[in-house]
């Protein structure tokens, strides 16, 4: 398990530092001189050298990854070229409202999700399984920024049952979560299709095995054989999906927090790279992968624990 716990974090490692050498890279090939973008036209030359310089824009790719890893090992991640705060600071302050919209988004997903999934397998081809099926297709068709128009629209707009923009006011949590709530709504729409789809698979799978016709024989209730003997096993192949999906709530949460005005990470971004300030890009772009990577790796581990066929192969591995 060790050797295995070794292998998964040295690939984590290495998938972000590629992320980050890819990001540098585009960064290069974007077309105009980004200093020059940032100063305006009228820059002097002296300028635009310095905050080339600056920002890190004058290394090569190389050059510039290594010192990037450099400053941070001492929690550097640059500073705003615009008002040269750190870049550190303004991710820790916009990373818990996105957190807190993914993970909110995954539960609600999970709350709904699973439900669907056990209703649609209790009678596979039922008029229950085909609407089911019916919805499940809906929500993974509609584009969480679409659903996002549609909920600001209705819910906020014309019928003012939800506030409009923002994350709530500081220290009130009611009103925090008020806000949150057709945000999540949004995000959460087409993974409570997904995990409905691939759990109902799962559980179908399951179902099938001998040793649920042997429950069947002895009288076990369906509902029973669901909820004890086939929802644990079957559960297992989405906990991955389920950490990718996080990492992709991350990425999704971009339009929703730009379309509800929330000061999270994805605006954060977003108005990075619409200003050009790559320093900031750089760090949110960064820890946005790392997250991911972690989640991932976390979700990879808690599977191997979980599922006894993983843990004996890892324990023939190790006997070999």
């Amino acid at each position: 398990m060790r050797i295995h716990l070794a292998f998964k974090l040295a690939t984590a490692l290495l998938a972000v530092a590629g992320s980050v050498v890819i990001l540098m890279a585009l960064t290069r090939l974007i077309p105009g001189d980004p200093a020059t973008v940032i100063l305006g036209s009228r820059a002097t030359p002296e300028a635009v050298a310095a905050l080339n310089a600056r920002i890190g824009l004058d290394r090569p790719v190389g050059e510039h990854v290594l010192v990037f890893f450099a400053h941070l090992l001492s929690g550097d991640l640059g500073e705003d070229v615009f008002n040269g705060r750190p870049v550190a600071g303004l991710v820790a302050a916009a990373l818990p409202n996105t957190v807190a919209l993914a993970f909110s988004a995954m539960l609600s997903a999970i709350l709904f999700g699973v439900p669907l999934a056990l209703l649609s397998a209790r009678n596979p081809g039922g008029k229950t399984d085909r609407v089911v099926a019916f919805l499940s297709v809906g929500f993974i068709s509609t584009p969480s920024f679409v659903v996002a128009v549609f909920l600001l629209m209705t819910f906020s707009v014309t019928l003012r049952w939800f506030p409009v923009l923002g994350a709530g006011e500081a220290g009130a949590v009611g009103d925090q979560l008020w806000h949150l709530v057709l945000p999540t709504a949004a995000l959460a729409v087409g993974w409570i299709g997904y995990i409905a789809r691939l759990l109902r698979s799962s559980l179908l799978e399951v179902l099938g095995e001998n040793h649920i016709r042997t429950l069947r024989a002895y009288g076990v209730s369906e509902a029973k054989i669901l909820m004890k003997y086939a929802l644990k096993p079957a559960i297992l192949p989405t906990i991955a999906i389920l950490a990718m999906g996080f990492g992709e709530l991350l990425g999704g949460a971009v339009f929703v927090e730009v379309i509800f005005n929330r000061p999270g990470l994805g605006s954060l971004i977003y108005d990075a790279i619409r200003t050009r300030n790559y320093p900031v890009v750089q760090g949110g772009v960064f820890i946005t992968v790392l997250l991911y990577v972690l989640t991932n790796l976390s979700a990879d581990l808690t599977q191997s624990l979980l599922d006894p066929r993983e843990r004996s192969r890892l324990a023939s591995a190790r006997g070999t």
